[in-house]
């Protein structure tokens, strides 16, 4: 197929122990996930799951150097398990949920937080807030036929050394297979489609130089620098 300009190269994502990559697709982000991160947040824990999106592009590999995003300043960092669509569908069940995840990986929501709070307080999207350049670090994806799936399990990220989070999986307030069912009623996901789950309490802010480091037990460690 011929086009008018050269087309965007494809964005994938490392899968360990494979040297064939994952597509991706679309980004999909589940908001305020986790019960202590809404309270630190001022939202309402018993609100229903509610998503944004981040551009493909917005994918930064593991062991990278980002740069401090432009007209912010407060950036900050949210740790992530992230599931990788292998098999999509619309109207999924919660009994087939876990049928459609490819695997899982490590992942980071970069924000620009006064950004986001100052359209989010006009009831403005928070597209510049969220889907920004370099905003969607992703660490190497496991197969699900080599890890299984993951429904507990310590999730931490470190900022310079020091521990900024720490929470476990089971925390989260709408698990993978609700999120899977849900999101498919609103949109046919598809595969090569990534949810980052949501993020536990602790977030807060780096600045240039600063070394983050994320774990999920059982997956491949995250780690991202600012400059």
């Amino acid at each position: 197929m011929d086009f008018v300009i050269p087309a965007p190269e494809q964005v994938s994502v490392a899968v360990a122990g494979e040297s064939k990559r994952f597509p991706v697709r679309r980004i999909f982000c589940v908001g305020r996930n986790y019960v202590a991160h809404i309270r630190e947040m001022g939202g309402d824990e018993r609100d229903p799951p509610f998503y944004f999106c981040k551009p493909a592009d917005a994918i930064v590999p593991t062991g990278a150097t980002i740069d401090y995003p432009p007209q912010t300043n407060n950036f900050h960092f949210e740790m992530e398990l992230v599931a990788a669509i292998g098999k999509g569908g619309a109207n999924i069940s919660e009994d087939d949920a876990l049928d459609h995840v490819y695997g899982y990986a490590t992942g980071l929501d970069m924000t620009r937080r006064d950004v986001q709070i100052a359209h989010r307080e006009k009831g403005r999207p928070w597209d510049m807030g969220k889907g920004f350049d370099q905003s969607a670090p992703c660490g190497d994806i496991h197969p699900v036929s080599e890890v299984g799936h993951f429904p507990e399990g310590n999730i931490w990220l470190k900022v310079n050394g020091e521990t900024k989070q720490d929470s476990d999986l089971k925390l989260m307030i709408w698990n993978l297979q609700e999120t899977i069912a849900n999101l498919s009623g609103l949109v046919t996901l598809a595969p090569g489609d990534l949810i980052y789950t949501g993020t536990p309490d602790g977030v807060g802010p780096v600045v240039s130089g600063d070394k983050m480091h994320g774990h999920i037990d059982g997956l491949s460690d995250i780690e991202i620098s600012v400059r």
